[in-house]
Formats: C-alpha cells, sequence, structure tokens
C-alpha cells in the first residue's frame, strides 16, 4: 500500500502536467473544448469581482486561488481543490493574485443528472452511504489523488483526438464516480435523484430564473416545488444561501446589468423589463449590489470592453 507521502507527491506531479496541459489549450481564458461538457480556463490578469451564474458544474484548481460569494457565503478554493455546484445559483466570484507569468489555471466539467442516475444505478449495494438533507448549492473540497489523476487523463485527451471519443465519456463517467463516493457525494449524488431535495429546489430555483420579471407568491413556488411553505423556505436557504425574494432580486440585477451594457442610456426601461416598477428602488438596489449607480455602472463596463 502506498505511502501518505507517496500518495501526496503522486497528486503535487499530476497537478503539474495538469498545469501545463491547461496552459496550452486555455488561450486566453476559459476555452470550451472538443471533449463534451469539459472546460479548461486560464485566468492571466487581474480582474474586479463579477457576477455570473455558476452553472452545474464540477470544477478543480491547478494553480491559483478563486473567491466565490453567493448569498451571505464566501467561499475561497485554491490548487487541488475542487468545487461542486449542484444548482445554477447567482455568484460573485474572482480569482486573487494572478498575472501572466502565474495565471489561474482550472478545468470542469458540467454535472449532467441523467449521467448521475444511470452511474447510480450501477453502483454495488452498500457502495454509497445515505443521503442527508439539503445541502448548499456550491461547496469545496480537497481532491484526492485518484481525482486529479482522472482530470489530467481526461485533458490529455485534447491532445489525443483520435482516443477521445471513445475514452472521454469514460473517463467523466470515472470522475463522476469519484465525485458520487467522494466528500460532496451526497450533493451530487440528489442530482441524479428526481424526487431528491436538491431536485425540489431546483425546480423552484428553474422557474424563478424563467420568471424574474413577474411578482410571486412563496407559497405558489413552494406548491410548485411539492413542498410545504416552510419546508420550502428552510431547503431553499440551505441550498442557495438566499431567501426566493433575494435569489429573485439578484437575477433581475443581473439581468439588467447585461442589459445595460447594450443600453446604458435607458435605465428606467431597463428597470421595468426586470420587473422594478419604482426607478429610485431600482437604482438604489442596483447601486447596492454593483457599488455603482446603474448608469455609471453602465458606461464603466462599456468603457472596460472598449479598452479589453
Amino acid at each position: 500500500m502506498p505511502s501518505t507521502g507517496s500518495s501526496w507527491h503522486d497528486g503535487a506531479v499530476s497537478l503539474q502536467e495538469l498545469r501545463t496541459l491547461i496552459d496550452r489549450h486555455a488561450r486566453p481564458r476559459t476555452v470550451e473544448t472538443a471533449l463534451e461538457d469539459v472546460h479548461v480556463s486560464a485566468v492571466r490578469r487581474a480582474e474586479p469581482e463579477a457576477p455570473s451564474m455558476s452553472g452545474v458544474v464540477w470544477a478543480l484548481i491547478a494553480q491559483g486561488t478563486k473567491r466565490l460569494a453567493v448569498g451571505d457565503r464566501v467561499l475561497e478554493y485554491g490548487a487541488g481543490q475542487y468545487l461542486v455546484a449542484s444548482v445554477d445559483l447567482p455568484v460573485t466570484g474572482e480569482f486573487l493574485r494572478v498575472s501572466p507569468d502565474r495565471p489561474a489555471l482550472g478545468v470542469g466539467m458540467v454535472l449532467r443528472p441523467a449521467l448521475i442516475a444511470e452511474l447510480l444505478l450501477q453502483a454495488p449495494p452498500g457502495a454509497l452511504p445515505p443521503l442527508g438533507g439539503p445541502a448548499p448549492g456550491l461547496a469545496v473540497s480537497d481532491a484526492p489523488a485518484e481525482l486529479v489523476d482522472a482530470a489530467v487523463r481526461l485533458v490529455r485527451l485534447l491532445d489525443r483526438p483520435r482516443d477521445a471519443a471513445v475514452l472521454a465519456p469514460l473517463l467523466r463517467r470515472e470522475i463522476l464516480w469519484h465525485l458520487v463516493t467522494g466528500e460532496q457525494g451526497a450533493t451530487v449524488r440528489q442530482l441524479g435523484l428526481v424526487d431528491s431535495g436538491l431536485a425540489h429546489v431546483s425546480r423552484a430555483v428553474g422557474w424563478i430564473k424563467e420568471h424574474y420579471a413577474e411578482p410571486f407568491r412563496v407559497q405558489d413556488v413552494a406548491a410548485l416545488s411539492g413542498m410545504s411553505v416552510s419546508a420550502f423556505h428552510r431547503s431553499f436557504q440551505a441550498v442557495t444561501a438566499m431567501s426566493p425574494i433575494q435569489f429573485q432580486k439578484r437575477i433581475r440585477l443581473q439581468q439588467a446589468r447585461l442589459l445595460l451594457a447594450a443600453r446604458p442610456r435607458d435605465v428606467t426601461g431597463v428597470g421595468q423589463r426586470v420587473g422594478y416598477e419604482s426607478p429610485s428602488q431600482f437604482s438604489r438596489e442596483y447601486r447596492r449590489q454593483f457599488g455603482l449607480p446603474p448608469s455609471q455602472d453602465a458606461l464603466r463596463l462599456r468603457d472596460a470592453a472598449r479598452a479589453g
């Protein structure tokens, strides 16, 4: 049996190879690769905190440190650690202390519930511990050596396109297996279960994202999710770190920012389009979220895009 020291050394060697592979294929930043659902990322200069949607993904850092904020939670993860995002959440994130000489490097994979469900059906009896209650929608863990090794072998296929069609699906399944049996296994497994608590919350998240400009009653969304109002509140807060109304507000403001980048002088129209009846409330909440009034932030974004 290998020693702990040997295991650590193997992991360090694998991370170094992963850095080399990602640095070669991720130019200039995040790249959708030829491998289905697999992305590589290289961030080579410091950038301000930016709001985005997390996606439903697994992401492994090979070099650098990333900070993510969702609701009232702040997470940091660095080289040799991975993030599981089990719900598509509005987040604010930045990479710390990056430079052209030492970029932040990572690899990610979309988590498909159907693939997870198929894997769970094939798991031997007793191989997986019982599920607990709702878990946070974003969670970070240290990556075991076997998970890093599987990631390296997956990214290597970018240099071996002849083998990729056959081996990439197998390596994606291997990574999923390490995830469902690992520290975040309960959360990942819930993605593959139609009637899990996470699935109920995901239905609510999807509905709010689709109807973000419309007012809603929490009891109606709870009923849509198949939960009582009290259970829905607890589960939604546990997964998203926000109340349903706070979640809707975050989605509205992110959509408004995207619209203002193209229409910087139509602040009132954009506010109304995303569901705000009061221009003053829109400006107040926008400034609280992004640090500047909508009109100033829109001009800043436009200038930054031109400079880029």
